[in-house]
């Protein structure tokens, strides 16, 4: 009887599966459409299926029941689907989800902070895939580095703790029931609801985190979690509340290099390599050919990165089923994410005088050093910087789901989601401020290990560890401001057909109006040349001693070869310290060349801010097809979605009036105090068509095709309208970037075939081929010209009376020459010593006699390069018989036909495809007897990040990860985690190995604690 009616609901879960993929939030998967129409899920079915030969039913949970529910979800689903299910309610298999994620065959990574942040599906990065919650397209709530005005649709999976998660689904074939958006997939996130398991249910979770990468002490941090689920009434009515608090504290230690635009071995501009012939080419070993491609450092630093992230995360459903044909939901989901980020640097920058190099062998030359010596003696930049800023997502959601007469099903569904990020200090999302020794007589950076090493050598008399002689420097102060408010409705139907061929029929509508702001100001204090010299205008108010710290430096950085030749130590200062120094010194925070502010704090007025609205409306409808081919079952599911988006977008940006000259390589810009919105519209629509087949020739084998068009909208940075210039152009010329409303999106036309063999409950081979051509690629033209009439006091009459009078074009020299005896068109700030002699810093004022000022201005367009990407996927899971011992492993090829070529002239900009990369996962778990243990290993190769100019590269990178856990009494279970416990570092690099721009050591996290599940 039990198996009989176990059979009976295994045939409903495969009917109503159609009415998951037809876009009912809350039933995205067949489960859940299961639970909606009062039939257990696909979990229930595996754990009660099974019976002994007393008749008893064989309860399955753990690691077991987690596969078990993922491979029912993969074989039940029409199209390619993978899955991860929680192991019990409040029990995800990782702390993060894209860590959980990474091991879904096809998924890799990126990481921010040391955590999983976002997800790259077959080769396509965050912003080509698109995350749902129970259904629901989710706004998006990040501010990145808080450095510049935010502009991504990337979600975050930081934001979202794992324990009030009941599974994720990957989507990797398109459907006309399955909201547009994601290119590489769709990813949708399943919380708990309380009628799909009736009864009183809850988990309470306690755990203690120890993150090795601490740069001082080994404090333990605490994450704490809850979730309780009951249904009374008869079970008709039911409620849920899920809870969990985070504290994390970390060290991501960076050494990164900064670089020149390349050049061609043939070309003389301002920071290339001295020519044959000319002074300083006999400094130069193995120069690269006039047709070599190599790039320059412009600076190099070393950053010690303190975090502190705190993650609370909520839910509260409701839901009640008056009548065995309607069930009402009603859930607020709420979600936090608080980052701070301290950064002590100590870096050098080049001016590319009197330089000595050595270089690879070509055409793609790397550097094997590269040196300068200066006189005057250079600055040594000492630097602190905070980051710190909280996201903020909220959720207001219904759902109706009716089961009308007739085999007639209706769902409508309702939200009203927010996404808010924004500083959490009085000084804004991004601040820095500076601080120099100056004195350096010499300095290199050696690239000939994995770990870039910076050496620099004083004037005599000058130590590098004094902190007496550290002189405050120029600060900025940067205020980014992001919110998302998504509404949408959706309405679905679906028919369910008695007859032999026709299965059902899906329909539906969807309505989103997503309205986006993101906003931007800085003050930022171009006192590069140091505030004033320490006990001079100080005075009594000199910064103290005891602001600075020395910091050991070369053990920050264990695990890299080389990282004995660091520099022994450094001095950190506190950034709120020095900035209440400054402030009251020098009023740092209200100087009104450099912007305005909130009374009373640092937080910059909004000089940028822009708002974009963006309406979709999506119907769509689908027949889903049941028949029998060679005397076995096959489906066909096809359907078209139509969507059309009208785009208005605003901008409000800065207008700038003039430039500044203000230390030797740095410029400003003077802003007019008003600025005006200006605002452009753009609308597109596309027809997107998709079927699916499979059929079982023999039992448990499954053959899949699938043909889909899929698309990817162009992220909220590229469709903002008007035009911004940076805020610090070199003496050679500024950049700038002007935004296209008019963009349409990314459009894929994608082939699937796959071939499945399960051959025991929890364990299958797959065998899957993808194919992918893609078009209307967002390119980047960029355009050489004059902005808003402004000029370059660095190029002009006075700059070139001071070079013929002085003889050279040093730039401290020549600044100091034209604040002498040009008065009226500069502003005298300080002095500086540099090798006994005093100059005069401060700023020189652009006039209308000067050069016009060159900008180097960005605006994206929908190119017609199209490409090819294609790959394959294996995977095998495999339960070893009764011993308790299991795997999982998986290998994704992923080929591109558009590639970044080196060697081209780097003047060109190049089209190539980002994010491209093999990738690969091994498993190994047991699971018996209350014991449970995983250990994991996955991998990633290299792959380009970006960078149509000027690539980078991020390096191959493995990570193992493990876990055990073991219920010594009836729901009582302790348990140990370990994230990253061989320490693997991260590397990322330009066009050469050699040319390493970011090297991070990597470090173990470690988690022990004690659940109680009821």
């Amino acid at each position: 009887m039990l198996r009989a009616k176990a059979r009976l609901i295994s045939r409903l879960v495969t009917g109503v599966s159609g009415l998951a993929l037809a876009g009912l939030p809350g039933t995205a998967m067949a489960q859940d459409a299961a639970a909606t129409l009062g039939a257990p899920g696909p979990s229930e079915i595996q754990e009660t299926a099974p019976v002994d030969e007393q008749g008893e039913d064989i309860v399955v949970t753990g690691i077991r029941a987690s596969l078990r529910e993922a491979v029912d979800i993969k074989r039940n689903a029409q199209g390619v689907v993978d899955a991860i299910s929680a192991e019990d309610i409040g029990k995800f298999p990782d702390t993060n989800l894209a860590e959980s994620l990474q091991r879904i065959t096809g998924v890799s990574i990126d990481r921010s902070n040391g955590e999983g942040s976002t997800v790259t599906v077959r080769g396509f990065g965050p912003e080509y895939n698109l995350v749902t919650l129970n259904g629901r397209q989710m706004p998006t709530s990040t501010l990145g580095d808080g450095a510049s005005a935010p502009n991504s649709r990337s979600f975050d999976f930081a934001n979202l703790a794992s324990e009030g998660i009941a599974g994720v689904e990957v989507y990797k074939t398109g459907r006309a029931s399955v909201p547009s958006g994601g290119i590489g997939s769709t990813i949708n996130i399943r919380t708990p609801r309380p009628l799909d398991r009736p009864g009183l249910r809850g988990s309470i979770a306690a755990r203690g985190v120890l993150d090795t990468s601490l740069n001082s002490g080994d404090e333990i941090t605490p994450e704490v979690s809850g979730v309780a689920s009951t249904t009374f009434g008869d079970d008709r009515f039911g409620i849920l509340l899920s809870g969990t608090y985070q504290r994390r504290k970390a060290s991501v230690n960076n050494a990164g290099v900064g670089f020149r635009d390349g050049f061609l071995g043939a070309e003389n501009n301002w920071g290339t390599l001295p020519q044959p012939g000319t002074p300083g080419s006999e400094r130069v070993t193995n120069r690269p050919g006039p047709t070599d491609v190599y790039e320059v450092p412009q600076s190099a630093a070393y950053d010690l990165i303190d975090i502190d992230r705190e993650r609370i995360n909520g839910q509260l459903v409701l839901q009640a089923r008056p009548t065995d044909t309607l069930t009402a939901t009603l859930d607020y989901t709420y979600s936090s994410n608080r980052v701070e980020a301290r950064t002590s640097s100590v870096g050098i920058w080049f001016n590319f005088g009197n330089t000595s190099s050595e270089w690879t062998d070509g055409p793609n030359a790397g550097p094997v050093f590269y040196s300068e010596q200066f006189d005057p003696g250079k600055d040594l930049s000492y630097s602190s910087a905070l980051t710190a800023n909280k996201s903020v997502n909220r959720s207001l959601g219904g759902n109706l789901t009716w089961e009308a007469p007739g085999g007639v099903t209706v769902s409508l569904d309702a939200h009203m989601s927010s996404a808010e990020s924004k500083p959490t200090n009085e000084y804004g999302s991004s601040t820095s401020i500076g601080g120099a020794i100056f004195g350096v007589q010499s300095q290199r950076v050696d690239f000939t290990g994995d770990l870039p090493i910076i050496n620099y050598q004083m004037y005599p008399g000058i130590d590098p560890l004094n902190p007496a002689l550290i002189t405050p420097t120029g600060n900025a102060f940067r205020n980014a401001y992001f919110r998302n408010d998504l509404d949408q409705v959706q309405l679905a139907g679906r028919y369910d057909h008695d007859g032999s061929f026709l299965d059902s029929i899906d329909a539906g509508f969807s309505y989103i109006n997503n309205q986006v702001r993101s906003a931007y100001g800085f003050i930022q204090n171009e006192t590069w040349g140091g505030v004033d010299p320490r006990g001079q205008s100080f005075g009594a108010a000199a910064v103290p001693d005891d602001f600075f710290e020395r910091v050991s430096l070369p053990d920050k950085f264990r695990g890299f070869d080389g990282n004995g030749n660091l520099p022994p130590a450094i001095y950190t200062f506190n950034f709120e310290q020095m900035a209440e120094l400054l402030r009251a010194q020098y009023a740092i925070c209200e100087n009104p060349q450099t912007g305005t502010v909130a009374p009373g704090t640092c937080l910059a007025d909004f000089t940028v801010d822009r708002r974009i609205r963006e309406q979709t409306i999506s119907p769509f409808v689908q027949v889903n097809t049941r028949f029998d081919l060679f005397g076995n079952p096959a489906h066909i599911i096809a359907g078209i979605r139509y969507d059309q988006t009208n785009v208005n977008s605003s901008a409000l940006v800065p207008v700038p009036t003039g430039t500044r000259w203000t230390g030797a390589n740095e410029f400003a810009l003077v802003y007019a105090p008003d600025a005006d919105f200006t605002t452009f519209k753009g609308s597109y629509a596309n027809w997107l068509p998709a079927i699916d087949f499979d059929m079982e020739p023999v039992r448990n084998v499954k053959l899949r095709a699938s043909y889909s068009h899929t698309i990817t909208r162009a992220d909220y940075g590229s469709l903002q309208g008007g035009l911004e210039l940076d805020a610090n152009p070199r003496i050679g010329g500024g950049t700038g970037r002007l935004g296209n409303p008019n963009l349409v999106p990314f459009k894929s036309m994608n082939i699937d075939f796959s071939a499945e063999w399960y051959y025991t409950r929890e364990s299958y081979i797959s065998v899957g081929y993808f194919n992918k051509d893609v078009e209307n690629f967002i390119g980047n033209t960029q355009v050489n010209q004059n902005a808003f009439n402004l000029r370059n006091p660095g190029s002009g009459p006075r700059y070139r009376q001071a070079v013929a009078a002085l003889g050279t074009s040093d730039a401290v020299r020549v600044r100091d020459y034209i604040l002498r005896n040009f008065p009226g068109s500069s502003e005298v700030t300080g002095t500086t010593e540099a090798g006994g002699v005093s100059y005069l810093t401060g700023n020189i004022f652009g006039l209308p006699e000067d050069d016009l000022f060159n900008f180097q201005i960005t605006q994206p367009f929908n190119s017609d390069q199209t490409a090819n990407i294609n790959g394959w996927e294996f995977a095998i899971q495999h339960r070893f018989w009764d011993t308790g011992l299991g795997v999982q492993l998986n290998y994704t090829i992923v080929n591109g036909d558009a590639t970044y070529d080196n060697t081209l002239d780097p003047n060109i900009g190049q089209f190539a495809l980002t994010g491209l990369s093999d990738s690969a996962n091994v498993v190994g778990y047991y699971d018996k007897n209350g014991l449970q243990a995983r250990i994991a290993y996955n991998w990633r190769a290299e792959f380009y990040a970006g960078g149509a100019f000027d690539p980078l590269y991020v390096e191959d990178y493995g990570q193992v990860d493990g876990s055990i856990s073991y219920e010594f009494m009836r729901g009582l279970t302790v348990f140990g985690e370990g994230i990253n416990i061989l320490n693997a570092n991260r590397r990322g690099h330009r066009r050469s190995d050699n040319f390493v721009t970011f090297a991070q050591p990597g470090f173990a996290r470690y988690m022990a604690g004690l659940r109680f599940t009821f």
